[in-house]
């Protein structure tokens, strides 16, 4: 990849196997791009190939989170057809890695998250908002359509009355109200950036900590709680759980509880 695409998005493995991908246009509020969202995959598929990875955490860099579209970019209007719907699936295609990815993602929403930029966040495993962060889709009040899987993940996350609400009124929240409607699942009161970051980190390191065979288990089953019914539930659990006592991390956690201390999981 080219040295301009690269640095619109940044990549920093931190301590306890933490990875921070940040978006790195802060003079457009990290408004998306095809650049970016090209940079976005890569990294994370590089993550989810990295052992050394445990957690990966996405935000944004200065002021804002990401605000969506490039507005300057789209009203240009020199884009084809064709170049359109690439631009439109790079989002959809970093929502699919963000929710698919074997391990967890949290959004630590530092800012402004707006259209793309809150679905980005949305696809997310945790959303963490500093309080004064504005989360919306106002997609409908411009005449475009939301995407990054919003209809299905939101009513999952908030309830269908209160999508329809966030969606169809496009109404704008902070981080106090995501919480409270369980669309965050903290809200920091973090006045510098960097206290934000720490608390997160802190979170994140929660996280890390954990087996990752078990957390990929997890994510992947809970992923699907709405696609089958009891019995296949069921059915996946136990297999699940066969396959845990086949790893040594399995053992870890079976030795450090009879041995009163710490467990230290490899991931194998």
């Amino acid at each position: 990849m080219n040295s301009d695409a690269d640095n619109t998005v940044l990549a920093d493995l931190r301590e306890g196997g933490v990875l921070w991908i940040t978006l790195n246009r802060p003079e457009r509020l990290n408004a998306v791009s095809k650049p970016l969202y090209d940079r976005l995959c890569w990294l994370l598929d590089q993550a989810e190939q990295n052992p050394d990875v445990r957690v990966v955490v996405l935000t944004g860099a200065g002021r804002a989170f990401c605000v969506g579209a490039d507005m300057k970019a789209h009203a240009e209007g020199t884009r084809t057809a064709f170049e359109k719907r690439e631009y439109l699936r790079g989002e959809q295609e970093v929502c699919r890695r963000l929710f698919e990815l074997r391990k967890p993602v949290v959004a630590a929403v530092n800012g402004y998250a707006l259209g793309a930029g809150a679905e980005l966040a949305l696809a997310a495993d945790f959303m963490l908002m500093q309080s004064t962060a504005i989360w919306g889709l106002p997609e409908t009040s411009i005449g475009a359509f939301i995407g990054g899987g919003v209809s299905w993940l939101l009513p999952a996350r908030v309830g269908l009355t209160k999508a329809k609400e966030l969606v169809m009124l496009g109404e704008r929240i902070n981080g106090v109200q995501a919480l409270s409607i369980g669309l965050a699942q903290r809200c920091f009161e973090a006045v510098e950036p960097q206290d934000f970051q720490q608390q997160v980190q802190a979170f994140a390191l929660q996280l890390a900590s954990k087996a990752p065979i078990s957390m990929m288990l997890a994510k992947q089953q809970l992923n699907r709680a709405g696609q089958q019914n009891f019995e296949d539930a069921l059915t996946a659990e136990l297999e699940g759980m066969m396959f845990c006592t086949t790893t040594r991390d399995w053992q870890e956690g079976v030795d450090a509880f009879a041995a009163k201390r710490t467990p230290v999981f490899t991931g194998l």
